[in-house]
């Protein structure tokens, strides 16, 4: 069983002669107790073309020390990693290697790099003897471990690179301000901040491996990681765009879009770039959901739909032909995502209704009804959901997600200035988002209305999302077109959610009567979400013509 650590530090370096500060009288620091000196083995596992490294994911092999065992270190913010341990073993545990899937895909996690580290440890304590911080400082040799590209020999009889550092790591519930004041300190002392974002990352340069990470298509995050379409696709945008003469076009639109981006932007450009954000969001967020963590399923579903829905709205700069096997493959995994997730939804819908209802009016076990209908389906989500990630066609839409930010389709409009063409992606899905709206609100009430809602629903998410892509060209309006449209998404939502809620409270009035408990409650609730749906649909006409007055799609146009 694996178990987390939060890791909460300060890296530095120091040359070998340069003495580290008195730390007693920093902020809350009363005492510096030495704890003892620790010998550490370690060896990192990657895959042949550092597929880890390049997103600053380390997993390693230790012995020695307190913590012996495998740890693979997940990064969540500048500074803050999560560990997941597990007990040692020959290789790597499967628990640990499920979480680099999405990077490593299925190829082999090999040794790349052996650390041998002497750690003298010394704890920073309060008045009270509370510990606040651990100071680690570090004496390291690293060489290319058998099996690392171009490594040649292992550890044994090579002299390795070797250097000195200072590992700062808060404690409990400590306050980040302090490690900050012992920053400073060290800073007098001449100790400066480590030039690598962790000791592989530092071993692999040192020891002549960096240049396979740096190849690496999927740098992403705080240290430098790409957040635009790959260099080749971003080379061949621009190309075209010099071709076709981009200079008359990106006048024209020039100042229409007040806080737009760069200059000289290509459709491509843009579009690419909103696209690298959702395929990035999906490979990173699969470890997460995997370990179950708050919002983690939820916050994958939505960047499946996106990235869908840029693949449907800008057809002009990414070949259909290519996007649309994707894009059936997204709608699968996002179903498989939304299992779990709506059922998340509904029950808090559902839970808050019934705190809602006065004790005279709640007949029976409602809340134990609903707690065993709402666990009996997590059971089951739970189970599903990863069996769909362990899965063949989940891997291979990786692999696939993967190649296309190497190599995407694009089309001829991908180089030209971004502007002009994403402006008529979005009004293209705002008259289908027109369309579907005055059909719904002519479609007669009942369920042929609630399905007629529904679809204008997906149109609203849809044209939401292709503003939020152009914001880079269009700017500010590209923002508030997007920001209307997502307030008609959200009252339909609301509609299509009572829809959904009132069929999953018959089935549980049904469930109570059949168990002798009687489903009056549920009856009531049904009621409630009867009422709510209807006054969402009278609150549509108004909020329509607000948000379709003619203006704000003339802001749109370059």
């Amino acid at each position: 069983m694996a178990d987390t650590v939060r890791e909460i530090e300060r890296k530095y370096e120091a040359d070998n002669d340069t003495q580290l500060p008195d730390l007693a009288g920093i902020g809350p620091v009363a005492a510096v107790a030495e704890a003892g000196t620790e010998d550490l083995d370690a060896l990192y596992y990657d895959t042949t073309g550092l597929s880890l490294a390049a997103d600053g994911i380390t997993l390693r092999r230790r012995t020695g020390g307190r913590d012996a065992g495998w740890h693979l270190k997940l990064p969540v913010a500048p500074g803050v990693r999560d560990e997941v341990r597990a007990p040692l073993s020959d290789v790597p545990p499967p628990e640990l290697t499920a979480l680099v899937r999405s990077r490593a895909l299925d190829q082999e996690l090999v040794p790349v790099v052996r650390l041998r580290t002497r750690r003298t440890v010394r704890v920073l304590r309060d008045a009270a003897g509370t510990p606040l911080a651990e100071v680690a400082e570090d004496a390291v040799r690293a060489w290319p471990a058998a099996g690392a590209v171009g490594a040649g020999e292992s550890g044994a009889g090579r002299a390795g690179a070797r250097w000195r550092e200072i590992e700062v790591e808060l404690l409990g519930e400590g306050d980040t301000g302090l490690l900050d004041e012992i920053g400073r300190a060290l800073a007098a002392a001449g100790v400066r901040p480590a030039s690598a974002a962790s000791k592989l990352a530092r071993a692999l340069t040192e020891t002549g491996q960096g240049h396979a990470g740096a190849a690496a298509p999927h740098t992403a995050g705080p240290d430098g990681r790409r957040a635009d379409g790959s260099g080749k696709a971003a080379a061949k945008a621009k190309s075209r765009a010099k071709s076709k003469g981009k200079g008359k076009a990106a006048a024209k639109g020039k100042g229409k879009a007040a806080g737009a981006g760069k200059k000289g932007q290509t459709a491509g450009d843009v579009v690419l770039r909103y696209a690298h954000e959702q395929v990035r969001a999906i490979i990173e967020l699969e470890p997460a959901v995997r370990r179950d963590l708050p919002d983690a399923v939820h916050q994958m579903r939505v960047a499946t739909r996106r990235l869908r829905s840029a693949f449907r709205s800008y057809t002009k700069v990414l070949d259909r032909a290519a996007t649309r096997p994707i894009g059936v493959e997204l709608k699968w995994l996002a179903a498989e995502l939304g299992v779990e997730r709506d059922r998340e939804v509904l029950t808090g819908r559902l839970q808050e209704a019934l705190a809602g209802v006065p004790d005279t009016l709640r007949l029976g076990p409602v809340d134990a009804r609903l707690r065993i209908w709402s666990e009996r389906r997590r059971a089951g989500a739970r189970d599903q959901l990863l069996a769909v990630l362990d899965g063949p066609r989940h891997l291979s839409l990786l692999k696939t997600l993967h190649a296309f930010l190497e190599e995407p389709p694009l089309r001829k409009a991908a180089g030209r200035p971004a502007p002009e063409v994403v402006a008529g992606a979005v009004l293209k899905d705002y008259r289908r988002l027109a369309r579907r709206t005055e059909a719904a609100l002519a479609a007669p009430a009942g369920r042929e209305r609630d399905e007629a809602l529904h679809g204008a629903r997906k149109a609203a998410k849809r044209t939401r999302y292709a503003a939020e892509a152009a914001r880079p060209a269009l700017g500010r309006p590209a923002k508030k077109f997007a920001k209307r449209t997502k307030r008609v998404q959200q009252l339909l939502g609301d509609h299509q959610d009572s829809v959904v809620a009132r069929a999953t409270l018959r089935e549980l009035a049904t469930q109570a009567q059949q168990a002798g408990e009687g489903g009056f409650t549920f009856g009531l609730l049904y009621g409630r979400e009867e009422a709510l749906a209807a006054d969402r649909e009278r609150a549509l006409p108004d909020l329509w013509r607000k948000v379709s007055r003619r203006k704000h799609r003339a802001a749109l146009r370059p």
